[in-house]
């Protein structure tokens, strides 16, 4: 791994400080993550292997990234800030999820890239995996499929939530 993966991968990962704080339910707040995500594909993505079990991989892993962005959408709680817009504030097992979620896909490159490569590879040769790209778009996948999902599953939450508020309110 190079400086610039580790700078990536923190980056990724420090998107959990506003979640934690609480951010508005903003256009931006909707795309940033989309887009950081969208970089780190762009930088890294070199094809999209589609040979041997190369497509269930992508599967498992984007099945894994959404179970993991629909957890953290769950367990986010929302308040209205002081001007009444409604804020999402990540919970302790929120953050936990995307920590664990965006660490153990760096463990996984930086045990790829050191200790771990002569497994991994002994692993996709018995599953027909065709190397390493088809691992970078797995867990690139992944990555979006944690963001978009947890993004969607939030604004679920929350216009159900304003819509009971306007309930509440006409009663």
């Amino acid at each position: 791994m190079t400086t610039t993966d580790y700078l990536i991968a923190a980056a990724l990962i420090l998107l959990v400080v506003p979640q934690i704080r609480g951010t508005r339910l903003t256009i931006r707040n909707l795309v940033l993550p989309v887009v950081l995500v969208a970089a780190a594909a762009a930088y890294y993505l070199k094809s999209v292997p589609t040979q041997g079990h190369d497509v269930p991989l992508y599967v498992v892993c984007v099945g894994a990234g959404a179970l993991l962005g629909a957890a953290c959408g769950l367990t986010t709680r929302f308040i209205r800030d002081r001007e009444g817009f409604l804020v999402a504030k990540a919970g302790v097992v929120a953050a936990v999820l995307w920590v664990a979620g965006m660490a153990a896909r760096t463990g996984f490159e930086y045990s790829a890239t050191h200790s771990g490569a002569h497994a991994i590879a002994d692993f996709s040769r018995s599953n027909s995996i065709t190397g390493s790209d088809a691992w970078t778009a797995a867990l690139l996948l992944m990555a979006l499929a944690q963001v978009i999902v947890r993004l969607v599953t939030i604004r679920i939450r929350a216009r159900a939530q304003q819509s009971e508020v306007g309930r509440l309110v006409r009663a």
